[in-house]
């Protein structure tokens, strides 16, 4: 899959919609995030956890789940836009038993 998100704005290239990822690591972060849609939406985000399963392979797709995640209620949308970057976030390299 050819990495569209040049149709995107650049307020919405973050996550798996980031210019520059592998089709491994985007197929990664889209099965995150629709786990998260899943967890914490439970049935109501049935739509757009479809969709970012068709995103893996369907660019269409890509494009239309950022705009399905815009449209989930406020509080969904910021607990799994929290909870991806929590899992996403960079850490420090870890640095074996120094105290």
């Amino acid at each position: 899959m050819s990495a569209p998100t040049t149709a995107l704005r650049p307020a919405d290239r973050y996550g798996p919609w980031a210019d520059g990822l592998s089709t491994a690591e985007r197929r990664a972060r889209l099965r995150c995030l629709r786990t998260i849609v899943h967890l914490v939406c439970g049935s109501h985000g049935a739509d757009l956890a479809a969709t970012l399963e068709q995103a893996e392979y369907d660019g269409d797709a890509l494009r239309r789940s950022v705009d399905q995640l815009a449209q989930l209620a406020s509080l969904d949308r910021r607990k799994v836009l929290t909870t991806f970057a929590t899992l996403h976030r960079r850490r420090a390299p870890n640095r074996g038993s120094e105290p």
